[in-house]
């Protein structure tokens, strides 16, 4: 193993930031030497994440007191990273955005999903995707990784193995209906009307029937070349996200074939797993049991009535398999660390 990192979150007070405290805390390669808070300085870290007490004596710092470190991550409001990034990257040898600020390539496209112009348009070329299912060997030795967007980030491994045609299988896909359910923490730490408890509580909500951001995710990441419609549902759960994409492909399709396609696509992915329980509870992929881990699992259902009709399922967590989790993934493989290091924690049953 390479010689151990220093690192630094920015922004670490909330939840995105307090998974990658509690991930790098147990990282054998890595020192955290900072966590800032603009809100929250010289209070210790476990104030805000009480599940740390008793394995860090660390208190938030001031942003303003940083001082340089091999790995910088931004974990910050959408906009934050963008407004400030010369800043930051004089800082970081190596910067780790989690926001939505440089996960666009077309500076165009991110003006119009959120609706402002883009504060640094000439830094998005700069930033790696940071999924490294799909851009593994780019962010080898890589500066600069952009976040995921977790609703983006299950659809899109849900969906890979099709677009990327590896078998002579299934050729393609014309439609996708995709519909997510998601947990409370994708609203994040800061309390608001939708997250209040005699509101959310026995929530079955449409949040976004039409018109998500994290479609412009997948388009960049598997093309314009099929109809999509994508809609998201907040369920009373904190944390997971959960994908029911009914494909419709370009010809009939036998169960084998789906097999090998899904086989060939994910065999030496180290967190993809392939659910493909016939009986039981646990048939197809569940975000509880995905709670605090990196995993993403993937099953799938075929259409008796339609061969050209099938179903995946696909399970995260959103803060870490969608953030947190991606986002040391990325670390690992862009400072020439071992790919899984510290993020191992197969996750609870019951839980």
């Amino acid at each position: 193993m390479s010689e151990t990192l220093t690192a630094a979150i920015v922004g670490g007070s909330g939840y995105v930031g307090g998974e990658l405290l509690r991930l790098l805390l147990g990282h054998p390669g890595v020192t955290v030497r900072a966590v800032t808070s603009a809100s929250q300085p010289g209070v210790f870290v476990h104030s805000a994440h009480p599940n740390l007490r008793g394995t860090t004596d660390l208190k938030f710092t001031s942003p303003d007191t940083l001082e340089p470190v091999d790995v910088l991550f931004l974990a910050q409001r959408h906009g934050e990273s963008a407004r400030n990034i010369e800043r930051w990257a004089s800082l970081g040898t190596r910067v780790i955005d989690t926001s939505a600020d440089f996960r666009l390539r077309d500076a165009s496209e991110w003006e119009r999903w959120y609706e402002e112009k883009h504060p640094a348009p000439e830094w998005l070329p700069r930033f790696v995707y940071g999924l490294p299912e799909r851009h593994r060997e780019d962010l080898k030795g890589a500066k600069y990784a952009s976040g995921v967007g977790c609703n983006a980030t299950v659809t899109i491994l849900a969906l890979a193995p099709f677009f990327d045609r590896l078998t002579d299988g299934p050729r393609g896909v014309e439609r996708v209906v995709a519909d997510l359910k998601v947990g409370s923490s994708e609203g994040g730490s800061l309390p608001s009307a939708s997250s209040h408890h005699p509101e959310r509580s026995g929530a079955v909500r449409s949040f976004m029937p039409t018109g998500h951001r994290h479609q412009s995710e997948i388009r960049q990441e598997l093309g314009n070349d099929f109809d999509l419609a994508f809609s998201v549902t907040s369920v009373e759960l904190v944390r997971g996200a959960l994908v029911t994409a009914h494909c419709f492909l370009e010809e009939p399709v036998a169960e084998r074939d789906l097999w090998q396609l899904f086989r060939k696509a994910y065999a030496n992915e180290p967190f993809l797993r392939l659910v493909s329980a016939r009986t039981g509870l646990h048939r197809y992929p569940e975000p509880k049991l995905l709670a605090g881990t990196n995993w993403c699992d993937v099953g799938f259902a075929t259409d008796p009535a339609d061969p050209r009709h099938v179903v995946v399922i696909a399970a995260i967590d959103n803060l870490m398999k969608g953030a947190a989790g991606s986002a040391v993934q990325c670390m690992n493989l862009m400072s020439g660390q071992e790919e899984t290091l510290g993020l191992r924690f197969p996750g609870l049953h019951p839980a």
